[in-house]
């Protein structure tokens, strides 16, 4: 995981750049329990997302038997494939994982991405991943704990927004693990945690375009603090709004996920489903 990985047998410590996002984890208590939380076996297409200094790269690498690492930073690049001469088949691709097509990637099959997501991308790269769900089998992510109660909070809560609805809406999300700053090196300034996320069945997924649900998760969450009526108002009038099953007078952070579908389907010209 990039961010994420310093071996104590490193011969030369690589200085982490900010740029990149890059915090070791070294902890070897915290990369057991991650291993065991993924449970990888062999024959299973692992994609690891910033691999680093390989902390993490390594030990899934000896149980699965073959993993793909996309990592951005050159320099780490071949010290990794020398540390992974023996324990498996590993391949790198050199490449901003925001611009890798895991669709591709899964060639016909299903991948399971693992990654330490840098926090200044963390949440473009988690709906670059939602764009490829359905070539997914799951998504186990270390991300700054913040984003993690983002992504996994109920409807009501302050925490509640856009992100949750959106990843509420494709993929069931569930908090595994908290990691203290003093696991990583250097040791970042806020918690971390780790998250599964487990894209939903085809028959589960919202019945509209994406563009539509987009559009009304943005509007109702950019102006949260107002009535549905009123956030939404560029986009569907009231009546609208009470004929996809849902009160005007509500705002944003009341809704559960599903009635953003009944609003956009509205706003796309589809009549929402029966309940």
């Amino acid at each position: 995981m990039s961010r994420h990985d310093e071996q104590h047998d490193a011969p030369v410590a690589h200085v982490a750049r900010k740029r990149f996002g890059q915090n070791f984890l070294h902890d070897p208590g915290i990369l057991r329990r991650i291993v065991e939380l993924v449970a990888p076996r062999p024959g299973q297409r692992l994609v690891e997302i910033g691999p680093g200094q390989g902390a993490l790269t390594l030990p899934l690498l000896r149980a699965a038997g073959s993993l793909t690492a996309i990592e951005l930073d050159r320099d780490l690049i071949e010290p990794l494939k020398a540390k992974a001469a023996g324990l498996g088949e590993l391949e790198v691709i050199s490449a901003d994982a925001l611009t890798v097509d895991f669709g591709a990637l899964a060639q016909g099959a299903k991948i399971r991405l693992v990654g330490n997501l840098p926090y200044n991308i963390s949440t473009p790269i988690l709906f670059h991943c939602l764009e490829h769900a359905g070539a997914i089998d799951d998504m186990h992510f270390m991300l700054q704990k913040e984003v993690v109660e983002r992504m996994a909070a109920p409807p009501g809560s302050k925490t509640y927004g856009r992100l949750s609805v959106m990843l509420q809406l494709r993929c069931t999300v569930e908090p595994l693990l908290r990691v203290p700053p003093g696991a990583f090196r250097p040791a970042p300034k806020v918690d971390s945690a780790v998250v599964r996320l487990v894209p939903l069945p085809s028959a589960q997924l919202p019945d509209v375009g994406h563009d539509a649900l987009d559009r009304v998760v943005r509007a109702a969450f950019g102006q949260r603090r107002k009535t549905l009526s009123n956030a939404l108002s560029g986009l569907l009038d009231a009546a609208a709004i009470e004929a996809a099953g849902v009160d005007p007078r509500a705002r944003a952070e009341q809704l559960a996920p599903h009635a953003f579908v009944a609003l956009a389907q509205r706003l796309s010209g589809a009549s929402p489903p029966p309940t």
